[in-house]
């Protein structure tokens, strides 16, 4: 009597992780071996950099309202600062989106904000 291999089973299972390794370099998209642990790397990197990708933006948009706030004649640190003793919630990104496509408005929010600032020290 043959063993069991459960075979269907099996080839479903490799053929997921050779069409996952799809596009990988060399064996590493061919050989079951080794495309399930190059699939398992990929992984990894995935959920880490999905991660890492978030920090990335934060970066980006201080840079943004940053350079915003300092053509308006206020650093990044007391602009936040203002906005706080002003009561004003906007996020990070937000505010960098103000600053490249509407600097009117981020404008006056600069200005709500150095009007706190003010409030503040006096």
């Amino acid at each position: 009597m043959p063993r069991a291999t459960n075979s269907p089973a099996s080839r479903a299972r490799r053929k997921r992780v050779l069409l996952r390794a799809k596009g990988f370099r060399g064996f590493r998209s061919k050989l079951y071996r080794y495309a399930k642990d190059a699939v398992i790397k990929a992984r990894q990197y995935e959920y880490r950099d999905r991660k890492k990708r978030k920090g990335m933006f934060r970066r980006l948009w201080i840079q943004r309202i940053s350079a915003a706030s300092r053509a308006q004649g206020i650093t990044y640190s007391r602009f936040t600062e203002g906005l706080k003793a002003a009561g004003i919630e906007v996020d990070r990104k937000i505010l960098s989106d103000l600053a490249v496509n509407d600097i009117a408005a981020f404008n006056f929010i600069v200005e709500q904000s150095k009007e706190a600032l003010a409030k503040k020290h006096a």
